[in-house]
């Protein structure tokens, strides 16, 4: 990762309690950099996934969502955005919660953030979105657009699908049935990010 990012992300910790998204579309290497960015600066930042905020598989199967799982309707976009607020508040520690691919569900209270943490780093698909999510984009400082070529996204996308139990047919057929639909609309939204970072820029 170039230096300058981390710089970026320095200057944001430079304070008061800031909080830093990272939005992209499925496959883009978010999380990736979101732990890159915690590595580098240490005690200074947090990092808080989105993803926490999936639907349990049981309510999924309930409102008949889980073929669909990752689309925006199958997260609790009001209670990520109430837990943004908290994060921006710093009053106590914050637990959040976080998403297990070996479970395929999220779990409670699994990330600590101290109230002295002055960066929160949060990723996610869909931080620029409107509708139940618009409520995110202004309590966040600044958010970054990841992107990467578009074929290597997807073959990573069927690489991790493969990984956690689908056959190489199944993972194939998700990620052009839900995870490029997600996609695409998450490349609608990305002018509304700060700056854009791609993999393997200089």
């Amino acid at each position: 990762m170039p230096p300058v990012w981390i710089e970026r992300a320095r200057a944001l910790a430079d304070g008061p309690r800031r909080l830093l998204g990272i939005a992209g579309p499925p496959g883009a290497g978010k999380s990736t950099l979101a732990a890159a960015l915690g590595v580098a600066l240490g005690p200074l930042a947090a990092v808080v996934p989105m993803d926490g905020f999936h639907l349990a598989n049981a309510e999924l199967e309930r409102l008949g969502r889980r073929g669909r799982k990752g689309a925006p309707d199958t997260f609790d976009a009001a209670g990520y955005t109430a837990l943004l607020a908290r994060l921006r508040a710093a009053e106590g520690t914050v637990w959040a919660p976080e998403y297990r691919r070996d479970l395929g569900e999220p779990v409670a209270g699994a990330i600590a953030v101290p109230p002295d943490t002055p960066l929160v780093i949060t990723e996610g698909n869909y931080l620029l979105l409107g509708g139940p999510w618009a409520g995110v984009r202004p309590l966040l400082d600044e958010i970054w657009y990841v992107e990467v070529d578009d074929a290597l996204r997807r073959e990573r996308l069927a690489a991790r699908h493969r990984r956690y139990g689908r056959s190489a047919a199944d993972a194939a057929a998700w990620v052009e049935q839900t995870d490029e639909p997600n996609a695409r609309r998450v490349a609608a939204v990305r002018q509304g990010a700060h700056a854009v970072f791609s993999w393997g820029e200089p």
